[in-house]
């Protein structure tokens, strides 16, 4: 087993199946050694965590949202690598995007959920740039959406 694989098992960590694009794009990218992945929602097993951070989701919640997002960029990533999660050699960017309400203010507090998941799964190579923004909403209703730029092997 790959040295990543062992890793997600001492969190706890299952990946999914990877999401099927829900329009007209697909779920990753390949120019060299750079992979972009397209944006993952909050979704999981259960219909995932929707609705607006700051007026029905909780900061809390919302972390757990973006962390979910992150199980799902590394179920991507594993598709991308053929399946060997260790030929993961950095991941650059990330994207985060968070269905905030008017007055929700704490926007990169929320995907600190995916940030310290990559850091975890990866360490120094999990560190990367990053993004976080608040929009009025997000497709399907989910809460937080995350994309990656990743560099394998």
């Amino acid at each position: 087993m790959s040295k990543i694989e062992d890793r997600l098992i001492e969190l706890g960590v299952v990946l999914p199946q990877p999401v099927a694009p829900v329009a007209n794009y697909v779920p990753f990218v390949r120019s060299g050694n750079i992979v972009h992945i397209s944006g993952q929602i909050s979704l999981d097993a259960v219909g995932g965590i929707k609705g607006t951070v700051g007026v029905d989701v909780d900061l809390d919640t919302a972390q757990k949202a973006a962390r979910l997002c992150g199980i799902n960029l590394l179920a991507q990533m594993k598709a991308a690598c053929d399946g060997d999660l260790d030929r993961v050699a950095r991941v650059v960017k990330l994207g985060g995007f968070v269905q905030a309400g008017p007055d929700f203010i704490d926007i990169p507090k929320v995907i600190n959920g995916c940030s310290d998941l990559m850091v975890e799964v990866f360490g120094d190579a999990g560190r990367h740039a990053r993004s976080a923004v608040g929009v009025y909403r997000l497709p399907l209703g989910f809460a937080v959406e995350v994309d990656a730029v990743v560099e394998i092997t």
